[in-house]
């Protein structure tokens, strides 16, 4: 179970509340593409369509191979949950401030599975104290 992507940034823009853990749906070329390491989801962010979960801003660039390539690279992908998973994040989506982020990309067997997390966006104060943590915990291991 190995991370193909791992969004880092994630831990640092928004306070991760619960995560879950989704398949995702994806074409031939599209799993090629990972597995050659090529995928970016900085920007993504997943979307309540009726009673499905939609993961949208996820990039995922071309095959090297031009003959093999049959995707957009930045469609909208369908997240599978069960639907008792899809009703909690419901209900706490309607949670104002809520979002609902992607934080990693793996391989689970033959399959491919994205952890998205509840997260709530930390205020430009929360960034700073959780900086100058990391920074004495850096300093308590080094001293």
């Amino acid at each position: 179970m190995r991370p193909v992507y791992t969004n880092r940034r994630a831990h640092y823009e928004y306070e991760l509340l619960e995560r879950f853990e989704a398949g995702i749906s994806l074409t031939g070329s599209e799993v090629k593409s990972i597995r050659a390491g090529g995928v970016d989801f900085r920007d993504a962010f997943a979307r309540l369509q009726g009673h499905n979960l939609d993961l949208e801003g996820l990039y995922i660039p071309e095959y090297k191979d031009a003959s093999y390539n049959n995707h957009t690279p930045r469609r909208t992908r369908r997240l599978l949950l069960n639907r008792g998973e899809i009703e909690k994040i419901e209900r706490q989506l309607k949670i104002k401030g809520l979002t609902l982020i992607p934080t990693r990309l793996y391989q689970k067997g033959r399959y491919f599975k994205v952890e998205v997390a509840l997260a709530r966006g930390k205020k430009l104060y929360d960034k700073r104290r959780a900086e100058a943590d990391k920074e004495a915990r850096k300093e308590m291991r080094s001293a």
